[in-house]
């Protein structure tokens, strides 16, 4: 029979952490799972350990395929009802996907659920509780580096961090999986905001709880996270903020972006930056032809996107979470 749950991690040059990430899931107390790891042409052997493993499904990518298109070749092959999408630097509690469980049980009409992410470096410290979703069009890990204390309760969030997210197999397929033009970075905003455009929401599970370092592999503060995250920040919001809300917040997103430059001119990773934007602009072409059938496809009303939105700047300042009630199934 096919398990529940397929566990998928790309891994790219992971070193030990992919070895750890699995040890991890192997000590779970909820075993009815598959992993599979897909390897984008790793140099440094991470996967090798995998090979001989009859536990484990390995995929050789051939090349890098990134994290969102080595995300849907995985999970083509899947069969579990579920999809979880765990980092090879997030390192599963063991009754990780027990409590996912559990809170799928709880919210049957649910297709997304988030989960718990600390610091791996200081576990006291929350790396992420759900991604928020600004209305100027950034994202963000909802209290992130705020005392573990601070957690918020289970509710609705506007998506599921992708370093250790939850989705319903079906459902992520008919979305057409991650958006593999971004490569890598905000995919996982990009995929929560197709499934609210398409009627869906997410749930924040937190006792669902993962240690993740966060950019390990690319690197916190690199120009590759720093392109790929703006870039496809830009492209996210383009793609699908409704026309309405397009036209309100558009001249607020423009003046983020040049805070931004200002930012990044004064800190270092202005010539990143830079590069994202013009390519951005580049790419607006194809993100347009792209938006309009995403458009023309939504089910949400324009007033439902903008209740899921963040409007507050200063949530956006503080990297608050914006965790809601779950106020009624749709």
């Amino acid at each position: 029979m096919a398990a529940q749950i397929s566990v998928i991690i790309v891994n790219y040059n992971s070193g030990a952490r992919l070895e750890r990430c699995v040890a991890c899931l192997k000590a779970q107390s909820f075993q009815d799972f598959e992993t599979i790891i897909i390897d984008n042409a790793s140099t440094d052997g991470s996967a090798d350990f995998a090979r001989g493993d009859e536990t484990l499904t390995l995929i050789d990518a051939g090349a890098n395929l990134g994290f969102a298109a080595g995300n849907n070749v995985a999970a083509k092959q899947a069969e579990g009802e579920w999809l979880a999408f765990l980092n090879p630097d997030a390192y599963a509690d063991p009754d990780w996907l027990a409590e996912f469980r559990a809170a799928a049980a709880r919210h049957p009409e649910i297709d997304a659920f988030g989960s718990t992410q600390l610091d791996a470096a200081n576990p006291q410290r929350i790396d992420g509780a759900g991604d928020a979703y600004h209305a100027f069009g950034v994202s963000w890990r909802g209290c992130y580096g705020w005392p573990k204390e601070k957690l918020p309760p289970e509710g609705e969030c506007f998506a599921p961090c992708g370093a250790a997210a939850f989705y319903r197999k079906n459902v992520f397929e008919d979305l057409g999986g991650f958006e593999e033009r971004f490569f890598c970075y905000a995919e996982d905003a990009d995929l929560g905001f197709k499934l609210r455009l398409a009627g869906g929401g997410a749930m924040q599970a937190p006792k669902a709880v993962v240690l993740h370092e966060g950019s390990g592999v690319t690197g916190k503060e690199s120009d590759f996270t720093l392109y790929h995250g703006h870039r496809n920040r830009v492209w996210t919001y383009i793609l699908n903020t409704p026309l309405p809300l397009l036209v309100i917040t558009a001249p607020f997103h423009m003046l983020l972006n040049l805070y931004l430059l200002g930012r990044f001119t004064v800190s270092g990773g202005a010539g990143s930056y830079l590069r994202a934007m013009k390519d951005a602009a580049k790419g607006l072409p194809e993100t347009w032809t792209q938006r309009k059938a995403r458009q023309r496809d939504r089910k949400a009303s324009v007033r439902d996107i903008a209740r899921a939105l963040t409007w507050s700047p200063l949530k956006m300042a503080r990297r608050e979470a914006d965790i809601r009630p779950r106020l009624k199934a749709r």
